[in-house]
């Protein structure tokens, strides 16, 4: 273990190198970051050599991410290539926008490889059952599921939306919302599309699974004229649906104890938390299960992105394993360079384990300093 500890640094350590000489090379860089180097008190081309280094740059400021023009964001050795904009889900404020060109792909290409095959057939259709829109996860979940050899199916959600109602205590109307977009994802399962995959967030997978216990897509087959199969179609294993890739932030183990006994058949249906946002990509989880009490664990995708869990007082001082602190994210690709990024979440430092080896977090939930002023809607 301790070998693969190592190896795991000295990748990171060679990215680190790698992506700070791209992004401030005068050919290769980044217009935001060219012209910031003008104010260091060091060169970023001949003092950064490795992971802890970064600490020469300070803190990122999300603010730099707010507002344009995003062009400055795009490294000149990238000129000419088409640019998606992906924004955050704007729950803290004017949203951060972030260019992209094949990072998406890159990331869930990467995530991919985690998925069982078992649960997760190749060629498989996939029900994207979460936010469309300017962000990141619809075009993210569309390509797995191409890459995978399926087509992915979507529904219309507009989050913002959601996060007002809530803003305005419109909770009725939030619920009649979130109806009309469950009823979207019955639509789909209801037109025989062979959908055995499905991305989620809890809060969408409760009120799914709350649905077909009230037999609403039983009914949705009646009302096209079709006949509802022997056994009915009252949970979410009866859909024909083995494999759910997961993300939000209510990810707790009480919710998913809950989610493997009651809505996934004591785990029949597989289930992957991830821990994931516009800036860094996307963390995956250690597997899930009772014999862990449903702890959730997340490994960043190092070395392309790198999480530390870290003293909210004192950003320079990692926490002990087991302690809570504020996730500390890194963001180091060809793309997009972000160092020390605090985010607005909390939680606990996990060990390496063998299939990550390097440090993790668990029990992620909103930064309590940030709690009582963030809505985050449906996920």
């Amino acid at each position: 273990m301790e070998a693969k500890i190592k190896a795991a640094k000295e990748r990171l350590d060679a990215q680190v190198r790698e992506i700070v000489q791209w992004h401030f090379s005068p050919d290769t860089g980044t217009p935001f970051w060219l012209d910031k180097a003008k104010s260091y008190k060091f060169n970023p081309l001949k003092d950064v050599h490795c992971f802890e280094d970064l600490k020469l740059f300070g803190t990122f400021e999300d603010e730099w991410l707010r507002g344009g023009p995003v062009q400055r964001w795009v490294p000149r050795g990238l000129q000419g290539k088409p640019v998606y904009v992906f924004e955050t889900g704007g729950t803290t404020g004017l949203p951060k926008s972030r260019i992209v060109i094949d990072d998406f792909r890159i990331d869930y290409e990467m995530m991919s490889e985690t998925l069982p095959d078992k649960y997760f057939p190749r060629g498989s259709n996939w029900l994207m059952l979460g936010p469309t829109g300017p962000r990141r996860l619809r075009l993210a979940i569309e390509h797995l599921a191409q890459h995978r050899g399926g087509i992915c199916f979507c529904i219309d959600l507009d989050p913002r939306w959601v996060v007002k109602l809530i803003k305005m205590r419109q909770i009725e109307m939030a619920n009649l919302y979130k109806e009309h977009c469950i009823d979207q994802s019955l639509t789909i399962l209801a037109g025989d599309h062979d959908i055995k995959c499905m991305f989620t967030t809890p809060k969408l997978l409760a009120a799914l699974d709350e649905a077909l216990r009230a037999g609403k897509l039983e009914d949705k087959f009646r009302s096209l004229g079709k006949k509802v199969p022997p056994g009915g179609l009252r949970s979410i294993k009866s859909c024909g649906i083995t494999g759910i890739f997961s993300g939000g932030t209510e990810f707790t183990p009480e919710f998913t104890r809950e989610a493997y006994e009651e809505m996934l058949d004591n785990g029949e249906v597989y289930m992957t938390p991830t821990y994931g946002n516009t800036l860094m990509g996307l963390a995956c989880s250690k597997p899930i299960g009772p014999e862990d009490q449903f702890k959730i664990s997340y490994y960043a995708p190092q070395p392309r992105a790198a999480i530390q869990v870290v003293n909210p007082k004192n950003y320079d001082q990692v926490v002990d394993y087991g302690q809570t602190g504020r996730v500390l994210l890194t963001t180091l690709t060809m793309e997009f360079f972000v160092p020390s990024f605090p985010e607005r979440d909390e939680g606990e430092r996990e060990p390496p384990y063998d299939k990550f080896p390097w440090d993790g977090v668990s029990g992620v939930r909103t930064f309590s300093e940030l709690a009582s002023s963030t809505v985050v809607g449906v996920y």
